[in-house]
């Protein structure tokens, strides 16, 4: 009788160091992804249920709708996932889409929050056989698996409490410990289309910077650029109503997305490089851009520097330029180490190649301040 509840206590023992093993998770990469502007609501006459339209579900006409799932896993707190980049709570106009890429029970899991802005949710979509991750280094491909719940290549409805986060997870082989720099397809919803990423593998606590001393900067100063032509009775679907400059603030050639923050106690500014595809181009930032510090605190955009707000202009210079945009916020107070900027997407507007896509993006001080070097004006060079 004792061997036998001895054998039983060592099964059990064994049992719970092998759960324990089964939900070690490691995690090699996240983001906040994008927030997208959320459908509009309608309730249904007869169940008296929320329910918006998915309408960023495009061309899966030829898949089969599976209908309404359920059974889609949740998370209490998205915070605690995100500890340095609280996603606020009050922004209901927009749906936060962020992901983790993790490694757990010998698989690599993409997880996929999303937060119901209605009590259903209708032609959603999550991925099929063009959901792979590439090893930007090695070259190999791995293929996702399978999906959690089971709706891998189907269109689908999803049922579940307004406000509630799920946690929709794909499923790919296990990456080498070697790897470092992979790419992400065929999750359009989390608008991972190629998505480089790089791997931290290290944890998260580490992250965390300490001994920084903090303090306020001077107002920047940015050439003027030049007004070409005012903007005549404005029309975001008419691009000969927009304003002209050119003599931009110009920079010397940086990485996309490269930011430079000036923080004052009146004001932040946050500049951005913008590369000159072309001898003419459209831009548009500011109005609804927001920055979210680490507390939840929001702080709105007030202006552009020396560019209309929240419309359409065009800048005309060199293919090649290189050129400062600045936004300038609220001011952020000295003790906030990182921020979120916030760009919710624009509408629609008639041009070839129209694109005011939304973007979140999580900026850590002091690095962006080591940027304001950056952002030195800096003449054109060109050899004719």
């Amino acid at each position: 009788m004792k061997r036998m509840i001895t054998l039983s206590l060592l099964m059990l023992i064994c049992i719970a160091i092998e759960a324990q093993e089964t939900k070690e998770v490691k995690v090699l990469a996240k983001s906040l992804g994008v927030w997208r502007n959320s459908p509009e609501v309608v309730t249904d006459k007869k169940t008296k249920k929320k329910v918006v339209e998915w309408r960023d579900t495009e061309n899966n006409s030829w898949h089969d709708d599976m209908g309404m799932i359920d059974n889609v896993p949740t998370v209490d707190n998205l915070s605690e996932l995100f500890p340095r980049e609280l996603i606020s709570e009050s922004l209901s106009a927009y749906v936060p889409m962020p992901w983790r890429l993790t490694e757990e029970a010998g698989e690599t899991v993409l997880h996929c929050y999303f937060r119901m802005p209605a009590d259903i949710v209708k032609n959603f979509w999550l991925c099929s056989d063009e959901c792979v991750i590439l090893d930007k280094e090695s070259g190999t491909i791995y293929r996702s698996r399978r999906t959690l719940p089971d709706c891998y290549g189907k269109v689908f409805s999803v049922k579940a409490k307004e406000g509630s986060v799920l946690d929709f997870q794909i499923f790919f082989p296990k990456l080498p410990d070697s790897t470092q720099e992979i790419a992400i397809y065929g999750v359009p919803n989390w608008l991972l289309r190629g998505e480089d990423v790089t791997l931290t593998r290290l944890p998260e606590e580490w992250t965390v910077f300490h001994g920084y001393v903090e303090y306020y900067d001077t107002i920047p100063q940015f050439h003027k650029p030049h007004l070409v032509a005012e903007a005549n009775n404005y029309d975001k679907d008419n691009h000969l109503s927009w304003a002209v400059y050119d003599d931009a603030h110009l920079i010397m050639p940086v990485k996309d997305g490269t930011y430079a923050i000036w923080r004052t106690e009146d004001a932040t500014y946050l500049a951005e490089a913008c590369e000159m595809n072309w001898m003419r181009e459209y831009f548009g930032l500011g109005g609804k851009s927001m920055l979210v510090d680490q507390r939840g605190h929001q702080y709105k955009c007030r202006e552009l520097m020396y560019y209309p707000d929240e419309v359409l202009f065009w800048n005309e210079g060199v293919t090649g330029d290189y050129f400062a945009i600045v936004q300038v916020f609220e001011p952020l107070p000295l003790d906030i180490d990182n921020v979120t900027l916030i760009v919710p997407e624009s509408e629609p507007f008639a041009m070839w190649g129209a694109n005011w896509s939304g973007k979140v993006e999580t900026l850590n001080i002091k690095e962006l301040r080591q940027n304001q070097r950056l952002f030195e004006y800096h003449p054109r060079k060109e050899v004719k």
